[in-house]
């Protein structure tokens, strides 16, 4: 039920829920006759305006992305973690796995064991089985890494978990059982600040190797045309989404610190 409750409740102050909220209070006004009626409709424009503009979304993702960005190379570990959120099921009409936004931790894990930073990529993640069956995200992730030259022996699955907390539980379970204490912690950059100290919180030496940069030095345009500025402070459902994903993980971070998690 938390886990359900966990991802239901903050939809509704994510941007496009409280703009549904605002949009029911606004009909209820009006029903009532009330004068206040415009002022729902007020904050709701205001809102989806601010989290979708262009600066806003950039400087709040930057708060999250460049908290653990690493100064100099990676050290060696004796594993890699590699936490799911990134592939769709190969369920028809999809040829193979699919790879979402977040895709980027396949790829930086392989290369990541091909650079010899670690000998073993342990990859981290289940299904939640009302977002759609299909195999566990490991297993998923697992079949690209193999596809990206990792050896399938090389590969160690935790396929039960369904949110980083459990994900932290179950990898330092696999890690006591093999002795290894130090390891490379692979996943967005977004979410990297939750998931490390979840890790850390645990007594896991995670060292935190983020990918999956959503903003960069060059983020922000240098060009100061009319057009530009314009566009940029247009709504952009892309920006929404990502705004939305900020917000998720500053959430999180509130939720998991209530129940000690962090």
């Amino acid at each position: 039920m938390f886990f359900f409750l966990s991802k239901l409740l903050p939809l509704f102050v994510y941007p496009l829920g409280f703009t549904c909220v605002m949009a029911i209070a606004t009909l209820i006004l009006w029903w009532l006759k009330s004068r206040w009626t415009p002022v729902p409709v007020a904050i709701a424009l205001a809102v989806l305006l601010i989290a979708s503009s262009n600066a806003f979304n950039a400087a709040l993702i930057r708060t999250l992305e460049w908290q653990h960005v690493p100064d100099d190379e990676l050290p060696n570990a004796e594993a890699i973690v590699l936490l799911g959120g990134c592939t769709k099921s190969q369920k028809p009409p999809r040829p193979m796995v699919d790879i979402t936004e977040g895709g980027d931790r396949i790829f930086y894990a392989a290369q990541l064991y091909r650079d010899g930073k670690a000998p073993l990529v342990i990859a981290a993640g289940g299904r939640v089985g009302w977002r759609g069956s299909g195999s566990p995200e490991a297993a998923d992730m697992a079949k690209l890494l193999e596809f990206l030259s990792v050896p399938h022996d090389a590969i160690l699955l935790e396929l039960n978990s369904l949110n980083t907390r459990e994900n932290a539980v179950n990898v330092k379970r696999l890690l006591d059982q093999r002795g290894l204490k130090r390891v490379l912690l692979v996943t967005s950059a977004m979410h990297m600040p939750r998931a490390l100290r979840i890790f850390q919180r645990l007594g896991i030496k995670a060292i935190p190797a983020p990918t999956d940069f959503l903003t960069t030095a060059d983020t922000e345009t240098d060009d100061d045309s009319i057009q530009a500025i314009l566009l940029a402070l247009l709504p952009d459902a892309s920006r929404l989404a990502t705004t939305t994903s900020a917000l998720k993980e500053y959430i999180g971070m509130i939720i998991y610190r209530l129940r000690g998690w962090v």
